[in-house]
């Protein structure tokens, strides 16, 4: 089992910025996907940003170049840094990690760009 636990998000103008932070615990050896998915009120599900064990990072159109993903291995985190963020990135953030056929979720966190 993989455990993994977002924090970071709220709400914040439009132009600003947020960074989102993924702890993952739990049987972590063999992860070889870690994204960050979004969804927002009566739209599907979207994969944002993904980061695989060899180190490829892939962007959603809508986010490339503002939106950063990262990871510290030492810290079992991933990061997905936002800049320059738009209302229509409002919307709950989700963590995500696959390890073989199996895909964990983390709870989610809010995110809303508002003025």
């Amino acid at each position: 089992q993989v455990q993994l636990v977002e924090s970071g998000g709220g709400l914040v103008q439009p132009g600003g910025s947020l960074r989102l932070s993924c702890a993952a615990s739990g049987s972590i050896v063999s992860i070889n996907f870690m994204g960050w998915y979004r969804q927002a009120p009566g739209k599907q599900r979207e994969l944002v940003a993904a980061l695989t064990s060899g180190g490829s990072t892939n962007y959603a159109d809508s986010v490339k170049g503002r939106f950063t993903i990262s990871r510290d291995n030492a810290k079992n985190m991933v990061y997905l840094q936002m800049n320059s963020l738009k209302p229509e990135d409002t919307a709950v953030y989700y963590c995500n990690a696959k390890k073989f056929t199996l895909n964990y979720w983390g709870q989610g966190t809010q995110v809303t760009v508002s003025s």
